[in-house]
């Protein structure tokens, strides 16, 4: 899987962060691990533009998102098998999410990671402009986002563990190689 990151934006933000948990939404969503995608991080400005140009609603947002493809988990609909496809490019802007993790009370990264998740979904083909369709769509956003920071805690653990494993070896001797 593919996943570029171009940060335009000017704020320093962790790209292996996006990378990860849009990594972890496209495999969760069965997309085929070929797969390609684009994230573009802009400035407020830069937002704006894209916003008008392409929803006609002025002022930022805070993620758009540009499939390639129509597509379904694993692929085209109409494709004999499931392949790699460009899934398209999520637009993020840091500083419009920076502005709503404040009033959510959260941290910018957390906001990024959920637009991220947003973003992915919507190149999958989710949308919220009926309220049927938005329930569907945040309670999988919700789940997906909470799955991945679970990930994330275990991971952290098993890396404490080893950590301490090393720590508890190294004192008996057992890494300091055979003896001469």
């Amino acid at each position: 899987m593919s996943i570029e990151v171009s940060n335009e934006s000017g704020i320093d933000v962790s790209e292996g962060e996006l990378i990860s948990v849009a990594r972890f939404v496209i495999g969760r969503m069965d997309v085929h691990p070929a797969a390609e995608l684009s994230m573009v991080l802009v400035d407020l400005d830069t937002m704006a533009d894209l916003h008008m140009r392409w929803m006609d609603l002025p002022g930022p947002t805070d993620v758009m998102s540009f499939p390639m493809d129509e597509l379904e988990p694993g692929g085209r609909p109409d494709a004999p098998e499931p392949g790699p496809a460009m899934l398209g490019d999520i637009v993020l802007c840091p500083a419009f999410a920076a502005d709503q993790a404040a009033k959510a009370g959260h941290s910018t990264a957390h906001e990024l990671a959920l637009l991220t998740v947003h973003g992915v979904l919507h190149l999958l083909g989710y949308d919220h402009a009926e309220p049927e369709e938005e329930k569907e769509m945040f309670a999988l956003q919700n789940s997906l986002l909470a799955d991945w920071y679970d990930e994330l805690r275990i991971a952290e653990r098993e890396a404490e563990l080893a950590a301490r494993d090393r720590r508890l070896l190294g004192k008996t001797g057992f890494f300091d190689g055979p003896e001469q």
